[in-house]
């Protein structure tokens, strides 16, 4: 590179870019349009809407308002967040952050009265389009967990098999229409993970001799804060995080018929995707006000996928010499033989527990926070499903206009 290209270079303004949305039950499908969308440029903002902009919109949410700032601030691919952003996205909130243009999926999206929430920029020819990670929705895991209260889905299936893996379509009843061209996101799931995807989300990076590794492990099932704030305080007791997830027959023989929600590539991608600290000399990522500067650090560096729920001497030294195994402070259920999963590095003396102030949030409660408000969730997905139907007019009349 010559020297006038190298002056260029370091002269040129970072490409800013905006995406915004509801991010409710942060899932993979959030984390590949943030990965796209920070691939446009080079610094990416992320607008999340607050709860009463949701309700007014789309109907509640699953995660409080709090709860979902903290998911987004915690994908690698988010450089800042904005609380309590517009649902209706304008030139003017673009241009308050400095931003060159805003990213969305190639999908519309449509406020309660049914005009395009991103019709000024596009007019202002400040929008681009991500694709759409399909196979998977915030409707779709709420369907999940509805199914959950179902007696029918409490059916017989093979052995170590999850019952939601066996789920038809039209097993969703009520609350889902079923993957179709006017509603393709309100199906079961039908999520075909490549090695592409895993490679997307993976850093590459391997362990420098004098780095201090630790282990975690665990389901990871609808990853949230609680898993978060762990992953943070795990990654804190040394210098290289390495995450082993479990495959779904081993999930389901310890924690039962309905579980995982989520499959193992999906629980994968989302473990990846998450951001563990931040820069100590930095304050918070969260803002409502343009940041700058913000550098994000340390992430999950590997992932041992499908391993082992008792920790054995080949995940302690056959991936990477294991120095540290951490686990919450809450009891670990036995393992099918009833054994302690974690006898062996306690009996080397290098198992630690660790405290965490998120712990109430859990798989379980989130399950619980759809199921004691069914009819609520119920009628949240047939608002969804008809606004799905408009909006896939709008696109047909779009598509015929051009």
């Amino acid at each position: 590179m010559s020297a006038q290209n190298e002056n260029q270079q370091r002269s040129r303004r970072p490409v800013r870019v905006w995406v915004d949305g509801c991010f409710d039950l942060m899932h993979f499908g959030h984390a590949n349009a943030l990965r796209q969308a920070k691939a446009m440029g080079d610094y990416l903002i992320v607008g999340v809407h607050s709860d009463s902009e949701i309700e007014k919109n789309k109907g509640p949410t699953v995660m409080h308002e709090e709860e979902r700032y903290a998911a987004v601030a915690a994908c690698k691919w988010a450089d800042e967040v904005v609380r309590d952003a517009p649902y209706n996205t304008t030139v003017e909130i673009l241009d308050k952050y400095n931003v060159d243009y805003c990213v969305h999926g190639d999908d519309i999206t449509t406020m309660a009265d049914g005009t395009d929430c991103y019709q000024a920029v596009k007019d202002a020819g400040r929008y681009r389009e991500c694709k759409r990670t399909q196979g998977v929705s915030t409707t779709e895991l709420v369907g999940r967990m509805l199914l959950m209260t179902r007696d029918h889905h409490k059916r017989k299936t093979s052995v170590g098999a999850s019952s939601l893996a066996s789920l038809s379509t039209e097993d969703l009843g009520s609350f889902s229409s079923g993957p179709t061209k006017a509603s393709s996101n309100t199906g079961v799931s039908h999520f075909l993970p490549t090695s592409r995807k895993i490679v997307q989300f993976s850093e590459g990076r391997e362990p420098a001799p004098t780095d201090k590794v630790v282990y975690v492990d665990g389901t990871f099932d609808l990853f949230h804060t609680g898993h978060i704030e762990f992953l943070k305080r795990a990654k804190a007791l040394g210098d290289y995080l390495l995450v082993g997830v479990h495959d779904d027959q081993t999930v389901n023989a310890i924690k039962g018929v309905n579980y995982p929600l989520m499959n193992l590539h999906e629980r994968v991608l989302s473990v990846l995707a998450c951001r563990v600290s931040y820069s100590s000399t930095l304050n918070a990522i969260v803002t409502t006000q343009p940041f700058f500067g913000m550098i994000p650090l340390f992430y999950v560096d590997e992932v041992i996928i499908g391993a082992p729920y008792s920790v054995t001497k080949d995940v302690l030294g056959k991936v990477y010499k294991v120095d540290i195994v951490a686990h919450g402070n809450t009891p670990a259920e036995t393992d099918v033989d009833g054994k302690d999963p974690y006898e062996l590095p306690k009996s080397l003396g290098i198992y630690v527990e660790v405290e965490n102030p998120n712990a109430s949030v859990t798989t379980e409660g989130i399950i619980t926070r759809i199921i004691e408000h069914r009819k609520i969730f119920e009628e949240r997905q047939r608002r969804k499903n008809a606004k799905a139907l408009l909006e896939a007019e709008q696109e047909r009349l779009q598509q015929e206009n051009k």
